[in-house]
């Protein structure tokens, strides 16, 4: 309770200092539907800032996967019933981009040009990082894997879990970067592995519950147990290089909240509430006014080996990815 307390001080004395003029003009009553993917605890963070400083604005949230989010808003286009979308990666968001209308946040300058699309569809709220979420009490006598070629041994079928990646814009993040980096047998060898779930969510608890020794995800969701204390779970960055990307924010076509949907982006790009997002949820920041590793116990990403891979690339040929994604794990019958 104490800790629960001390966060909700913390947010409200980050909301105290919201300076932009988007805030300082205050907002008529009303209410604005963000359609999110994201965990909990970012909601709550979200939801806490805006309490304090837009004490007239409502944030109603609609969750489930990014894929079926976004198909959702896709079938509401003739009339929308969500204000902003948040988030997904461009991989993702890049197929639906009809479905959003630009707009320049307050403050933009202060995140990185690169994670920004050049007309202002959708900008990035955060950094994610892959992960592999390892339970060490389910490994069955196998060493803890320390790169994706590891978990490519036969001795880790059934031990691995992954979301399906047409519904999570994660799980296509790390496929399509599996691939790259070890090529189409790479790829075929970790659909003989794993198993599929239908969402990012299930990957998370299945590995905190003990059904599975590895979980692959992003840095962020997983932190949540070790911050929580379970001792059993840890976090690899792959030897072999990881996958990084942005997860960015988007303002649906025809919003219905008009102003209160836009100023709900500029919140989503403030300092504060990436300060926030970063002590309650482990996102890292947009921003490049903020240090992750003072605030908190996270590697800096200059000393996690990083490959590079190409979101346009991942975007232009998502469907045909996911065909090839679903046919491999057909033959492998997981």
């Amino acid at each position: 309770m104490t800790a629960h307390l001390t966060r909700r001080a913390t947010l409200a004395g980050l909301a105290a200092g919201l300076t932009s003029p988007a805030f300082a003009q205050g907002a008529a009553a009303g209410t604005t539907v963000i359609y999110t993917p994201n965990s909990a605890q970012a909601v709550e963070a979200i939801d806490d800032i805006a309490r304090q400083a837009r004490p007239g604005l409502k944030i109603s949230t609609v969750t489930g996967g990014s894929g079926q989010l976004l198909r959702r808003i896709e079938a509401e286009a003739a009339k929308p019933q969500a204000d902003v979308f948040w988030s997904s990666s461009a991989n993702t968001l890049a197929g639906f981009s009809r479905f959003y209308e630009p707009y320049a946040v307050a403050g933009k300058a202060a995140i990185l040009e690169s994670l920004r699309h050049p007309q202002d569809l959708w900008t990035a709220s955060n950094v994610h990082v892959v992960v592999m979420m390892v339970n060490a009490s389910q490994l069955g006598g196998l060493a803890a894997p320390k790169s994706w070629t590891d978990i490519l041994d036969p001795r880790f079928k059934g031990k691995v879990i992954i979301a399906d990646p047409a519904n999570s814009s994660t799980a296509y993040t790390i496929l399509w970067g599996v691939q790259k980096l070890l090529g189409d047998d790479g790829l075929k060898r970790l659909a003989g592995n794993v198993r599929v779930t239908s969402s990012a969510s299930t990957v998370l608890r299945g590995v905190g519950q003990g059904e599975y020794a590895v979980g692959l995800s992003f840095e962020a969701n997983a932190y949540a147990y070790v911050a929580g204390g379970q001792r059993d779970i840890s976090l690899v960055y792959p030897a072999d290089g990881t996958f990084t990307t942005p997860e960015f924010f988007a303002l649906v076509k025809g919003a219905p909240g008009g102003p209160l949907a836009r100023q709900t982006c500029d919140l989503l790009a403030s300092r504060e509430v990436q300060i926030g997002l970063l002590e309650s949820a482990f996102r890292r920041p947009s921003r490049t006014d903020i240090e992750v590793g003072a605030l908190l116990a996270l590697p800096e990403l200059a000393k996690i080996k990083v490959f590079e891979t190409n979101e346009d690339d991942a975007a232009a040929e998502r469907q045909a990815f996911l065909a090839r994604w679903q046919a491999l794990v057909a033959a492998a019958g997981n």
